[in-house]
């Protein structure tokens, strides 16, 4: 039988702290697995749900992107994708009785872990501040046509159509996605912020400046046949362990290994692979060189590789180099004032260390480098990424099998959300397309990013906020800006299947809307439906639930995004909203026309396994930019200063969570079990700074022009990190980083680079006293 839902809220700032582990996976992986599985779902829920996971006739995973090879095992799930389906697929339910026991200001109080524990949405509900007779602000419940009705009220209650914000999750479908973007530029604006503002926004800006496309060049098979691959910025056991089997596969052909990383990982030390005997009880070391490198130094690090390959004869590509790129003599040039002083200063690493790499890098004809938000977090992330791609560019690895870059993206169809259109700075040739579809007339001028968003909302630019999926409020930075940004709104409306902490943070009036997940049913007038995802290589595949939904009062997201438009738009709008909710595949057929590479969209996605999307780069060497060719770039090389007595803090996940979903409160592998407000101090800052392990303490984030943050009661873990450097989880930090301290070009959050002075707590500033529960 499932347990009950937890009924207090547990500290999470008194964790119990053992020494890191070694090794990812392996059985307590599997156990983990199966223990928080039945205690969700029951044992036999939990049997007929996991075996259908990321299997070609089920449903794709709802937690990372990692694709699927052609071969599935019976078992294509990893431990955090077992707790991502058990947290859907959980036959806990949040009732009318539950709001009704729950007024706002108890919800706020709560934790994202105690609130996402309680189960699945049931029935649509309704808040409107200030109503209620008892002076209690509740949800209450309200039927969907009143639902749809508020929305169409306050949309035609505003000044402009910018004044409203569609803000869109990596969970959403293909399907929902293109149906949203073409509701909200039918309705009048290219307000369309989402995720990957706050995550990869820095890879894509990086990739369609050099390459042209925002997209990384690899497919899975790739991974498989390269030499050498160059993990960097990433931690694959946690983010995305399914990683951990294309690694290991590819080190059994052959290829050497070489992570990047302030922090080491267990899983790239060493990976015990739970699909096989062996690999269960002894495991494959990963790792062939860790470069444990300072935070932000990796623009530096292969800058300076860059110059070692320019003066190594015969290491240039220089066929590659003439035929397909542009701008090489002036990348050449500012490649040649690398300085080892400079570098060795900037990384922390050392001397002996980059030449092994060097040595490495040289022996390779195949090298593929990932990464993750290791990179894409910092000022001068994008710049970072460049650099990436000029090493890429030297030896000729893009456009080559087995080589390539590699942004690892996180939700499972966010890559595709973009794909569909769901960007504030659409491509004119893909609206034209739009346009000449549905004979609208689509808004030309940008809209507004996640950051944006918030500045709108706190200056009163923006007065509705929608979201499909997501948790904006702790996923977004400057915690205490973007709760007072979201109060200011007349309406905000969350499309939801569990509750998180966007739910306590809310306008004037407040709609949650309960949708299927994945991992449900989906049966609409037209018949069984499916949906489609795209995964972080390209790959579009079907997906399809196979329980019954949480409740009958449930909608799809795509019938949620049909029926507003409808109410919105009126009869005025020709789209034809009703078929595209009675039948997913009149959606496909229109994707087809409008979006380049879905050309017989739904005799495609039947195939088992569905299709990959064409990439120029990779596909032709043929690079669609300004100059037709790839660029490289010379951009100035930085990292952040770090004055005395400080350290630069990077926000980390732990290994119960994926992004703002907290599963339980332990990071097993670095030996954290019961608590979340932690921070994690090498010994030798430690001793240098007075922070004795177990200590408490308050961080403090610096920023130009003296911009302070404050996140109070942090328990100090001594812990083997790059010296300088500290790391603790967000959403709990992400109070330290103010709203414009972005990431240049992508404006996306620093939230991998802030400098943190340390400060004894004030009185009672320890447990019970949180910056965000």
């Amino acid at each position: 039988m499932a347990t009950k839902p937890p009924a207090d809220d547990p500290a999470q700032d008194d964790p119990r702290v053992s020494p890191p582990k070694h090794a990812a996976a392996g059985i307590p992986a599997v156990a983990h697995s199966l223990q928080i599985a039945q205690r969700q779902m029951g044992v036999r829920r939990t049997a007929r749900t996991l075996l259908k996971v990321n299997q070609k006739d089920g449903f794709d995973c709802p937690g990372c992107a990692w694709p699927e090879g052609d071969h599935r095992h019976i078992a294509e799930f990893c431990e955090n994708g077992a707790k991502a389906v058990a947290e859907e697929a959980t036959l806990r339910r949040v009732t009318p009785d539950f709001f009704a026991a729950h007024p706002l200001a108890d919800l706020f109080t709560r934790s994202g872990y105690w609130l996402g524990q309680q189960g699945r949405i049931t029935e649509p509900v309704l808040l409107e501040r200030g109503a209620a007779p008892d002076g209690e602000d509740r949800y209450e419940p309200v039927s969907w046509e009143r639902a749809f009705a508020i929305i169409a009220e306050e949309l035609a209650a505003l000044d402009s159509p910018d004044e409203a914000l569609f803000y869109t999750s990596g969970r959403t479908s293909n399907e929902a996605a293109f149906l949203l973007q073409l509701f909200a530029r039918e309705f009048g604006t290219n307000n369309l912020p989402d995720c990957s503002n706050m995550c990869h926004e820095s890879s894509g800006s990086a990739l369609s400046e050099t390459i042209g496309v925002g997209k990384g060049s690899v497919s899975l098979e790739d991974i498989h046949q390269a030499d050498l691959i160059i993990v960097a910025g990433q931690n694959p056991g946690t983010n995305h362990p399914r990683m951990l089997s294309a690694l290991e596969k590819a080190k059994s052909a052959g290829a050497k290994i070489i992570s990047v990383n302030p922090l080491p990982e267990a899983g790239l030390e060493r990976f015990k692979n739970p699909q096989t005997p062996q690999g269960m009880l002894k495991g494959a070391a990963l790792n062939d060189l860790f470069l444990q490198i300072r935070i932000g130094g990796d623009q530096a690090l292969f800058r300076l590789l860059n110059k070692l390959i320019i003066g190594t004869p015969g290491a240039v590509d220089t066929a590659f180099v003439e035929e397909h790129t542009h701008g090489y003599a002036e990348f050449a040039a500012a490649a040649e004032e690398a300085d080892w002083a400079d570098t060795l200063t900037a990384t922390g690493l050392e001397r002996a260390d980059i030449e092994r790499a060097l040595d490495m890098v040289l022996a390779s004809q195949r090298t593929i480098v990932c990464w993750a938000m290791g990179l894409t977090q910092h000022k001068h992330a994008v710049p970072t990424i460049r650099e990436v791609v000029n090493f890429s560019l030297l030896r000729g690895n893009i456009g080559r099998p087995g080589a390539g870059v590699c942004p690892v993206r996180g939700h499972s169809n966010v890559q595709g959300d973009r794909t569909m259109g769901i960007f504030e700075r659409p491509a004119p040739a893909f609206l034209d397309a739009l346009d000449r579809e549905f004979r609208i007339t689509s808004p030309r001028h940008h809209g507004y990013d996640v950051v944006r968003s918030i500045e709108a909302l706190r200056d009163g630019k923006a007065k509705v906020f929608f979201a499909m999926g997501g948790n904006f409020v702790a996923a977004t930075p400057d915690t205490h800006v973007t709760e007072a940004a979201m109060r200011n709104a007349r309406l905000t409306v969350q499309v939801s299947t569990k509750l998180n902490r966007s739910h306590a943070v809310t306008g004037r009036r407040a709609l949650i809307l309960p949708t299927l997940g994945r991992t449900d049913k989906d049966v609409q007038a037209g018949g069984r439906q499916v949906v489609t995802v795209e995964d972080s290589m390209g790959m579009v595949h079907a997906s399809r639930g196979n329980l019954p939904p949480a409740g009958p009062h449930l909608l799809s997201e795509p019938a949620i995004v049909a029926r507003m438009a409808r109410a919105v738009l009126g009869p005025a709008s020709t789209t034809p909203w009703e078929d595209f909710e009675k039948d997913y595949a009149t959606i496909r057929d229109r994707i087809a026309r409008v979006v380049p590479g879905f050309e017989d969209f739904n005799a495609r996605v039947a195939h088992p396994g569905g299709f990959q999307l064409p990439h120029a780069p990779r596909d032709e060497r043929r690079f669609p930019t300004a100059t037709g060719k790839a660029n490289f770039t010379a951009a100035p090389v930085e990292h952040p200063e770090l004055p005395q007595g400080r350290l630069l803090l990077q926000t980390i996940r732990s290994h119960d969570q994926y992004n703002t979903t907290i599963y339980g409160l332990d990071d097993r592998y670095r030996g954290i079990k019961g608590g979340r407000r932690v921070v994690l101090v090498n010994p030798d800052d430690a001793a240098e700074l007075g922070l004795a392990d177990g200590a408490y303490t308050d961080l403090v984030s610096e920023w130009r022009d003296g911009v302070e943050r404050r996140a109070a009661g942090f328990r100090v873990v001594h812990y083997p990190t790059a010296r300088g450097c500290a790391a603790a989880y967000y959403p709990e930090t992400n109070v330290l980083v103010p709203l414009g301290s972005t990431a240049d070009t992508s404006n996306t959050p620093v939230s991998k680079s802030v400098v943190v002075r340390f400060e004894q707590p004030g009185s009672g500033e320890r447990a019970g006293q949180r910056d965000a529960p």
